[in-house]
C-alpha cells in the first residue's frame, strides 16, 4: 500500500474524508494469509472446492454496517482497513459476509463512494485469502430509500442490483453471491405459496418503519403491496453476466426453513448453486431433530453454508452443538456479527438487549463475552494456524 493514492469522497478507514488519501501515511500491517488462495470456488457434489480441487469449508463472520450506514452518509460502521481485516484473520476466519443496501449500490445513497469502498474492502480481504460473500440485505421498491428488510427482493431494483454486482465481480470467482438475506414470503409461513413466491416471485406486503414518541423503531405491515422477484429471476440475472461465481440461496422463514428448498430450487445453468441457512436459538428449526431433517438431506447432495448463526443470551451452549453438527456434515458457518457495541447484554422477551457484538474493538479483535469466545475458541481448535 505504500506510495499509493486514492481519490474519492466519503469514508476511509473509519474517518470521513474528502479528496485524495495518501496510503503512505497508513501504517503497514503484516499480511498473513489464513490459508490457500480462495479462487475458483465451486460446488463439487456436496462440498465446495477451490481452483486447485481442494475441499473448502467456509468459517467466518458477518461484518454488519454496510447495509445501514450508507443511509446516513457513510459506508462502514467502524474501522475496516487492513489492521481491522488482520484482526478478523487472527480468529482464523476465512470468510466475511458483507450485507449490501441496493439503493446505496445503485443510486449512491449520499455516500459518494459506496461501490468503491466495498471493492476496496474486498481487496483487503483477498490479501488475507479471506472469501467475501456479498449479499442483498436491505431493499425498497421504486425510488424509496431501503431502510430495512422486506419479505422478498423487489422486482423494481433487485434484478438491476444483481446485474451490476455480478458484472462488477464477474472476473473474480473468489467472491460469492448470496441473493437475499432472509426471505419471509406469504406472511412468514412455510407453505407452498411461500415457496412458490420464493422461486418465482409474487405480490408481497410492504413493511415500513413506525417510530414511537420515545424514538423506538418497529417494523409493521402496511396496507400497500409491491411486486417481489423470485430467486430464479435473480439467478438468471447473475448468470447473464457472471457465469462462474458461486451463488448461495437461503430458504424461507428468514432463511431458517429449508423444508422445500430442494423441490423449489432455482435452476442454475452453471450448476454452481448452494444452500444458505440461518440458525439462531430462537428460530423454528433450532434443534438437532430439525437439523437431521431437511438440512441433513440437502447436505448429502449440496453444500450448506450457514451464513448466519448465533444466540441472543450471550452464551455459547447453542452454537457449540450447531457448529459440531455442521462440522460433521461438511457444512460452513459464519457468526453474526463482527461489530462492537459494548458489553454483551442478553436479549429477553420484550427487551432488545445487545447480544451480537463479537468484538470489543475492531483492531484487536478481542472477543466480547462468552458467545464470542465460544466461536473464537471453536475456530482455534479446528482450524490450522497459518503456515
Amino acid at each position: 500500500m505504500r506510495g499509493s493514492r486514492l481519490c474519492w469522497f466519503g469514508l476511509v478507514f473509519g474517518s470521513l474524508a474528502l479528496g485524495c488519501t495518501d496510503y503512505s501515511a497508513v501504517p503497514t500491517v503484516p499480511i498473513v494469509p489464513v490459508g490457500p488462495a480462495m479462487t475458483g470456488l465451486h460446488v463439487a457434489g456436496n462440498h465446495l472446492e477451490n481452483s486447485d480441487g481442494a475441499t473448502v469449508v467456509l468459517r467466518g463472520v458477518n461484518r454488519s454496517g454496510t447495509e445501514y450506514q450508507c443511509v446516513h452518509g457513510s459506508v462502514f460502521d467502524g474501522a475496516w482497513g487492513p489492521s481491522a481485516v488482520a484482526a478478523i484473520a487472527s480468529w482464523r476466519a476465512n470468510t466475511v459476509r458483507i450485507p449490501l443496501n441496493e439503493g446505496c449500490w445503485l443510486f449512491d445513497g449520499g455516500t459518494g463512494n459506496y461501490v468503491q469502498s466495498i471493492k476496496l474492502f474486498i481487496s483487503f480481504l483477498h490479501q488475507f485469502h479471506i472469501v467475501p460473500i456479498v449479499e442483498l440485505h436491505w431493499v425498497a421498491p421504486g425510488s424509496a430509500t431501503p431502510l430495512g428488510q422486506q419479505p422478498m427482493p423487489d422486482a423494481d431494483n433487485a434484478p438491476a442490483f444483481w446485474t451490476d454486482v455480478a458484472r462488477t465481480f464477474a472476473d473474480d470467482d473468489g467472491v460469492i453471491f448470496e441473493l437475499y438475506n432472509e426471505p419471509y414470503p406469504d406472511s412468514n409461513q412455510d407453505s407452498p405459496a411461500g415457496w412458490q413466491c420464493w422461486r418465482d416471485g409474487c405480490t408481497e406486503i410492504l413493511w415500513a418503519q413506525q417510530i414511537s414518541p420515545d424514538g423506538k423503531i418497529t417494523w409493521v405491515a402496511t396496507s400497500n403491496t409491491y411486486q417481489a422477484v423470485g430467486m430464479q429471476a435473480l439467478v438468471t440475472a447473475v448468470r447473464a453476466v457472471a457465469p462462474r461465481n458461486l451463488i448461495l440461496v437461503g430458504g424461507i422463514q428468514y432463511s431458517n426453513s429449508l423444508s422445500q428448498w430442494m423441490a423449489y430450487a432455482p435452476v442454475d445453468p452453471s450448476a454452481n448453486l448452494a444452500a444458505a441457512w440461518h440458525v439462531y436459538n430462537y428460530n423454528g428449526c433450532r434443534s438437532a431433530t430439525c437439523w437431521d431433517g431437511a438440512p441433513a438431506a440437502i447436505a448429502t447432495n449440496l453444500p450448506i453454508v450457514a451464513t448466519e448463526i448465533g444466540q441472543r443470551d450471550c452464551q455459547g451452549n447453542f452454537i457449540t452443538p450447531l457448529m459440531d453438527w455442521l462440522d460433521g456434515h461438511g457444512g460452513s458457518y459464519l457468526a453474526w456479527s463482527w461489530n462492537t457495541g459494548g458489553s454483551c447484554v442478553p436479549a429477553t422477551q420484550g427487551v432488545a438487549g445487545r447480544p451480537w457484538a463479537l468484538v470489543q474493538d475492531y483492531d484487536s479483535g478481542a472477543p466480547n463475552g462468552n458467545y464470542a469466545l465460544t466461536f473464537h475458541d471453536h475456530l482455534a481448535a479446528i482450524v490450522a494456524p497459518p503456515p
